[in-house]
C-alpha cells in the first residue's frame, strides 16, 4: 500500500511516497481503510522534530482520518466491515489504510462526507473538551476567545455557541474578526484598539467573563486573567504568541477563580468513552447542519508535502485535507 513517510526531520518538503506491507488487526484494533486525512498545524512541526511528540522514523504525518472499516480484530464489538468511521491518531494518517484501536473509533453519519469526518477531531474535540469538560460551561455565560480567527478560535466559538454561551471574540485586525462575527461571535474586540481587559469588562458591562479560552498565551494572557468575572475559568489551550505567560497568582484568588489546562490529546488517551462521547456530538451537530466545518483545500496523498507547506506558510482558511 501507498504510505507518505517522514524519513528525516528536514520539514514537510523532505516527505516521500513509498509502497509499505499492509497492516493487519490485532486483538482489538480495527483496519481503516482511509479516505480523508486532514492535516494541522503540528504537522509542520512534527516532521522536523519540534512537537512535543516526536515519533520514531519513519513515520506518516496526519492525525485525523476518516474512512470505511475494512478488518476487524478479535474481540471487537459494536463494528461492522465496511463502516464508515472517524479517528483520532495523533500521527500516521497519511497512507491508505491504518490501524486503530477499536475504542478510538467514531462512526461517521452517513450525510457527513468523509472530508468533512476527517477533520473536527482536533479543533472541535478540543473545544468540547476545553468548554463543556474543564470549564463546564454554562448557558448564557460570557466566553472571551483570544486567537479568535484561527481553526481553533473559530471551532470554540461555534462550540460555546450551541452551548448557548454568549461569545467574546478576540482578533487583531477587523478582516479577523468579521470572520469571526460569520462563525457566531457576539462582540468583536480588536487587540489594537485598547487594553484587553478593560474591552472584555465595558463587554459585559463591567461584571468580567465566565470563561477565557486562550490559544494565544504571551501578553494577552494576564489581561484576560485580569477581565474574569467572580469564580471564572482561565482555559490554557495553546501559545500561538509563541511566549508561555507567567500569571501573577493572586488574581485567581480574588476573584476565586480557576486557572484549568486543556490537554487534548491527553485526555482522549485517559477517558475514551468521554471521546466517543464528545465525538459524537460533534458528528450529529455536522449532520444536522449546526456545525458546518470549513474546508480550505484537498490535495492527492502524493501532493502531501505541498499541502503541508500551506499550513507552514499559514495560508490555510479552514482544514487542509488529503484524499485518498
Amino acid at each position: 500500500m501507498k504510505a507518505v513517510l517522514c524519513k528525516t526531520l528536514d520539514g514537510p518538503a523532505s516527505l516521500v511516497l513509498e509502497d509499505i506491507a499492509e497492516p493487519s488487526a490485532g486483538p482489538g484494533e480495527v483496519v481503516i481503510k482511509v479516505k480523508a486525512a486532514a492535516l494541522n498545524f503540528f504537522d509542520t512541526l512534527i516532521t522536523r522534530g519540534k512537537y512535543q511528540k516526536k515519533p520514531s522514523l519513519p513515520f506518516s504525518p496526519s492525525g485525523e482520518v476518516a474512512g470505511v472499516v475494512e478488518q476487524i480484530g478479535e474481540g471487537v464489538i459494536g463494528l461492522q466491515k465496511d463502516q464508515r468511521v472517524a479517528a483520532y491518531l495523533a500521527w500516521g494518517g497519511a497512507r491508505e489504510k491504518v490501524v486503530v484501536a477499536a475504542e478510538a473509533v467514531i462512526p461517521v453519519p452517513d450525510n457527513v462526507s468523509d472530508e468533512m469526518a476527517s477533520g473536527v477531531s482536533v479543533t472541535y474535540g478540543t473545544a468540547i473538551h476545553g468548554l463543556k469538560d474543564r470549564a463546564r460551561l454554562q448557558a448564557n455565560e460570557w466566553v472571551a476567545v483570544t486567537g479568535a480567527s484561527g481553526g481553533a478560535g473559530l471551532a470554540a466559538i461555534e462550540i460555546a455557541k450551541l452551548l448557548g454561551a454568549r461569545v467574546i471574540a478576540v482578533a487583531s485586525s477587523a478582516e479577523k474578526l468579521e470572520i469571526c462575527r460569520q462563525h457566531g461571535a457576539d462582540v468583536l474586540v480588536n487587540y489594537a484598539e485598547g487594553d484587553l481587559k478593560d474591552a472584555l469588562k465595558a463587554a459585559t458591562d463591567g461584571n468580567g467573563v465566565d470563561v477565557v479560552y486562550d490559544c494565544v498565551g504571551g501578553d494577552y494572557a494576564e489581561p484576560a486573567v485580569r477581565a474574569l468575572a467572580w469564580g471564572g475559568r482561565f482555559l490554557v489551550i495553546g501559545f500561538a504568541a509563541g511566549e508561555i505567560p507567567k500569571l501573577p497568582l493572586n488574581l485567581l484568588l480574588l476573584k476565586g477563580a480557576d486557572a484549568v489546562g486543556v490537554f487534548w490529546g491527553e485526555s482522549v488517551k485517559r477517558d475514551p468513552q468521554g471521546h466517543r462521547h464528545n465525538m459524537t456530538a460533534v458528528l450529529n451537530w455536522v449532520s444536522e447542519g449546526k456545525l458546518v466545518p470549513h474546508i480550505h483545500a484537498t490535495y492527492p496523498l502524493a501532493e502531501t508535502a505541498k499541502a503541508i507547506s500551506v499550513l507552514d506558510r499559514r495560508e490555510a482558511v479552514g482544514k487542509v485535507v488529503l484524499t485518498v
